[in-house]
């Protein structure tokens, strides 16, 4: 997909969790928002602590907006059973910065792949599911400098195109650091340009 063209984009806020059972094994699928693989070794860290007895942690994640940065695991199970097919229900809801777990616990009979690939694919799907995805703005980052006696111009301005605040640092000059959606990137700037001493960079 063209970053040049993507202006809006799905993703999860919250977590949440389902269960899927098949000749004695349980699956649990587990949803997480995450924007960073540091957010994702935490959440599975978590996972393996709150299930010890656990025989799989099998999981998929997407990162970013390109697409580009994503990994699979099929910790242990036959290759192709289960992290791709847990990627593959992340991508059928087009989500970005989400991982899905599944943990399994074996019941004793081997499903074989067609009925592991079943399994991880039916508990990641209930697990996404039951998480409401949300649509957001793709944004562009900028650094925002100026005089303290124009913040008043400079606030009214972020909340009229509904600027995500990063960062703000308040004194005699300031400096914030904010998103502003791509879509309204243009008009934003023009009226950021008609403050007095204001600088403007791009993050991108």
């Amino acid at each position: 997909m063209n970053m040049a063209v993507l202006t809006h984009y799905f993703t999860i806020e919250s977590t949440g969790s389902a269960v899927f059972e098949d000749r004695g094994s349980k699956f649990i699928g587990y949803t997480f928002p995450v924007k960073t693989v540091i957010d994702f070794k935490e959440a599975l860290a978590r996972l393996k602590k709150e299930h010890p007895k656990a025989s799989h942690f099998c999981f998929a994640y997407r990162l970013g907006l390109d697409g580009n940065n994503y990994r699979v695991s099929d910790d242990g199970e036959p290759s192709g059973s289960a992290g791709r097919p847990i990627l593959g229900q992340i991508d059928s809801k087009e989500l970005k910065d989400t991982l899905v777990v599944v943990v399994r616990y074996f019941g004793g009979t081997l499903l074989g792949v067609p009925g592991l690939i079943n399994a991880y694919k039916t508990a990641a799907s209930l697990a996404i599911q039951v998480t409401p995805s949300v649509r957001k703005s793709v944004e562009i980052n900028y650094t925002l400098q100026f005089d303290y006696t124009r913040m008043n111009e400079v606030m009214i301005i972020l909340k009229r195109f509904g600027c995500t605040i990063h960062q703000q640092e308040m004194q005699l000059f300031c400096s914030f650091k904010v998103g502003i959606a791509v879509q309204s990137e243009k008009d934003f700037l023009k009226q950021m340009k008609e403050i007095p001493g204001l600088t403007l960079n791009a993050e991108r």
